[in-house]
């Protein structure tokens, strides 16, 4: 278990119950012991049951084993191929109840195939839940991206993004530099030469870290969230934080940026222009 919450606390119980009667049902078993471990995000998962149950098994305490299924066994795929191939050689049976499977009656080939089969459905389930959750905080408004601080911000005492003058000055200054016509590498000359440094403390910008800061948004209020392509939903956030240039002074920027790419889209793909921009040094 994840949590030790009462819901969960429940499921467990229910559990047990189940594979108690399970047991009960065949004459020829008798119960020795229930092994639970449960695990918090405060203590981590010890596996101190886990381990006794195995130690038991070395003492030839214990001949089968019920499981309520494959994942609960172990933490993960390493674990339970170790447990079960010590569990092979100890001549111990394992049975788990979700999946049907006994391994008296399954090749050990097969089981171990079965095994990374699940946990690589399990893998790709929690993925898919991460990423439903940062598209409900996304949906929701209340996702920490949108306050994540970028240079020119700091967050306050309650986390919310405020301008940071000192920086912020620098902001405006890159913009109005770019639609002025300088070049992204005549504004990293013209910094380097005012002693400005970088948002990393050095003495000369990046011209990747002055390209990103033209593109965004956030500089002009709104944030927009899931927009890299991979996600078929987008967030946009209007006002979320104190501007620093105008929004129009952000869409001129976008404007002039696009005008003087020197890649043009047509109907085949990407086709360079075969003149490049030439800007004001």
């Amino acid at each position: 278990m994840s949590t030790n919450s009462a819901d969960q606390l429940k499921s467990l119980a229910a559990q047990v119950s189940a594979l108690t009667r399970l047991s009960a049902a065949n004459p020829k078993w008798l119960l020795v012991d229930v092994y639970i471990d449960i695990a918090s995000s405060k203590t981590g998962s010890s596996r101190k049951e886990f381990t006794r149950m195995l130690q038991d098994c070395k003492s030839r305490d214990i001949e089968i084993i019920l499981s309520k299924s494959i994942s609960r066994f172990g933490r993960d795929t390493v674990e339970i191929l170790d447990a079960l191939n010590q569990l092979k050689v100890l001549g111990v049976r394992v049975i788990f109840e979700q999946e049907v499977l006994d391994t008296a009656d399954t090749d050990n080939d097969l089981m171990i195939s079965i095994i990374e089969a699940i946990a690589q459905a399990e893998n790709e389930s929690r993925s898919d839940n991460i990423k439903w959750g940062i598209k409900q905080r996304a949906a929701q408004g209340t996702s920490k991206l949108y306050n994540r601080k970028c240079y020119g911000y700091k967050n306050d005492a309650e986390g919310k993004l405020v301008i940071d003058e000192k920086e912020a000055k620098n902001v405006r200054l890159i913009f109005n530099m770019y639609l002025q016509g300088k070049s992204v590498l005549g504004i990293v000359s013209e910094l380097g030469q005012l002693g400005i440094k970088s948002p990393t403390g050095k003495d000369k910008w990046s011209k990747r870290t002055v390209d990103v800061m033209l593109s965004n948004e956030k500089y002009s209020g709104n944030v927009r969230l899931l927009d890299d392509g991979k996600h078929d939903v987008l967030y946009l956030a209007e006002d979320n934080n104190p501007a620093i240039i105008s929004k129009e002074t952000f869409q001129a920027v976008q404007i002039e940026k696009q005008h003087r790419s020197n890649v043009t889209k047509s109907e085949d793909g990407n086709e360079r222009k075969s003149k490049k921009y030439s800007s004001k040094k």
